[in-house]
């Protein structure tokens, strides 16, 4: 059993069971690839995908056990490749951050701009996606850290610490009728056409619970994973915007007009989450606490210490989150 032979495997089933397309992000040929997993699969003398003739179909029950396996020793060897990288040069690597739209438009841009003065020879990589794919990136080891709101809860290979809370307002053009109401209630905002964030997204399903928890059923009308679109139908008069408080910029949108909202929905808050067995570098620790100061290296290490999730909250449970 080789290492490599784990690697294409993981791989395989990483990129939809598509040889083709594993061997080109391993820039490697197709035909290796398929007889090093046959290898691999005569030794261990059972089958790791089922296939229809020469394609792959599916990840047999056998090879679900050895795929999950495969990814603790790859995150290992990857660990140990960190740990020397930190030994030899503690500045210099690389750092792969998943989030959505609105964290890398407004909440991160001051951490990354900071980090990056401080840590030149590090390379950073910003990736966009859903919650969902968010966490699944993290859950994989594909990139070191996910920042999200929604979805993270649902992957339990995530390690998941609390940044900040954040409310909602609404936004519409300066004309608008409700900008003559001095306190916006739920009963206002479901008179009007509602474009506000696609479900899964940046804190939705608060926004959902509240119109249920009054009985009420706004007229979501357009739905968007950025906040800037929102903004935009917004001001095409499509509806009333209603938008995480921090993507609102007083210069930018100077056309339109906030209505605070916090009093009508839950706060949300967003999280920082990485896989469980990391190996945490210098420079990792340091983005943590340049985006969220309260989560120092000492946090982190007792973070680490707790065996499960129910313990990590307990650690957290007064602590006062910073609001964004």
């Amino acid at each position: 059993m080789k290492l490599q032979q784990l690697r294409y495997i993981w791989e395989v089933a990483r990129h939809d069971l598509n040889v083709s397309a594993t061997a080109q992000s391993l820039y490697t040929s197709q035909p290796g690839i398929s007889k090093q997993i046959r290898l691999l699969e005569d030794e261990l003398g059972v089958e790791v995908f089922a296939r229809s003739g020469k394609h792959l179909t599916r990840v047999t029950p056998a090879g679900q056990a050895i795929l999950s396996v495969a990814g603790e020793i790859l995150q290992k060897v990857e660990s140990i490749k960190q740990v020397a990288q930190e030994f030899s040069d503690e500045r210099k690597g690389s750092l792969d951050v998943a989030t959505t739209h609105t964290q890398a438009r407004y909440a991160l841009p001051p951490t990354i701009t900071g980090f990056m003065k401080e840590y030149p020879d590090v390379s950073l990589h910003m990736h966009q996606g859903t919650p969902m794919q968010i966490s699944e990136m993290a859950a994989d080891g594909t990139v070191d850290f996910a920042i999200a709101t929604e979805a993270m809860s649902h992957f339990s290979d995530l390690i998941m610490m609390p940044c900040y809370r954040w409310n909602r307002s609404v936004v519409v053009p300066k004309d608008h009728p409700l900008t003559q109401i001095s306190k916006l209630t739920l009963a206002d905002l479901a008179e009007y056409p509602i474009v506000t964030y696609v479900f899964g997204f940046t804190g939705r399903s608060k926004l959902d619970e509240a119109f249920v928890n009054e009985g009420l059923d706004p007229k979501v009308v357009f739905t968007a994973v950025d906040s800037d679109v929102i903004k935009t139908y917004v001001r095409l008069g499509l509806g009333v915007g209603i938008v995480a408080t921090m993507a609102f910029d007083e210069k930018q949108d100077s056309d339109l007009v906030r209505l605070d909202a916090s009093h009508l929905f839950e706060p949300s808050i967003t999280k920082i989450g990485f896989r469980k067995g990391t190996f945490l570098r210098g420079y990792m620790y340091d983005f943590i606490q340049r985006f969220a100061p309260h989560l120092t290296p000492d946090v982190i290490h007792q973070v680490l210490e707790c065996s499960n999730r129910n313990e990590i909250d307990e650690l957290f449970a007064h602590q006062v989150l910073p609001d964004l």
